[in-house]
């Protein structure tokens, strides 16, 4: 037997040595994923209040000391649409005693739910946040789930407001508009949004089967 027989290693030996290297391939495979599914950071922006940003919009404030919800939303959501009236009775019926704080989360899926936010947000910039939000929960059935961009149509919800048309033109075109509304997206994915409507009591999520999970955990948080 040659030298270089007796090196040769066995064909159990091979095999081994390639599961191996396959279960290699994989986990290496595996790292790489994960890397680039991994929602990208934000930077460090703790707002006053749980679960919100410095620059959270705030639609109801009744002090630090009270319990806060937060909801990330998608105007084109259907299930937002259908919440919204009842989250407004909730606003109503514990008003003075809860913090309510609104935050985007367009789906991508959805083609104009960053058009809407966008449009939101320059009116924001404008102190019209609360208006442009409810209108366009008001009027989802008629540009909802479509594919061609409703950009126009939200800038003229812009003009029944009577926003300054030249500033509301400037801050959709702005990138830093579409830049906030993607800092609250990526803050969302990362504290575990993956739908809309989600709520976060407090900094915590709420797992929600029926509405009046909601106001059962509000009613725990105001007894506290």
């Amino acid at each position: 037997m040659t030298a270089s027989a007796r090196r040769r290693p066995s064909a159990p030996v091979v095999a081994t040595l390639i599961a191996l290297a396959l279960v290699i391939v994989v986990a290496i495979a595996a790292i790489i994923i994960a890397i680039v599914t991994r929602p990208a950071p934000v930077s460090a922006d703790d707002g006053p209040l749980p679960g919100t940003r410095s620059d959270s919009h705030v639609l109801d404030d009744a002090g630090p000391d009270a319990p806060t919800l937060v909801e990330f939303l998608d105007f084109e959501c259907e299930v937002c649409g259908a919440f919204h009236p009842y989250i407004e009775e909730i606003r109503a019926q514990y008003d003075g005693r809860i913090n309510y704080v609104v935050r985007y989360f367009p789906i991508p899926g959805h083609a104009n739910s960053m058009n809407a936010a966008i449009a939101v947000e320059a009116a924001a910039q404008q102190g019209r946040f609360e208006e442009m939000h409810d209108l366009m929960f008001e009027t989802q059935g008629e540009w909802g789930e479509g594919r061609a961009s409703e950009a126009e149509r939200f800038r003229g919800y812009a003009e029944e407001l009577g926003l300054e048309m030249s500033a509301y033109d400037d801050a959709v075109a702005d990138p830093q508009t579409q830049a906030r509304v993607e800092e609250d997206f990526a803050e969302g994915r990362e504290m575990g949004v993956t739908g809309t409507p989600t709520f976060f009591l407090d900094g915590e999520k709420l797992e929600l089967t029926s509405l009046t999970d909601l106001t059962d955990a509000l009613d725990r948080a105001v007894g506290d």
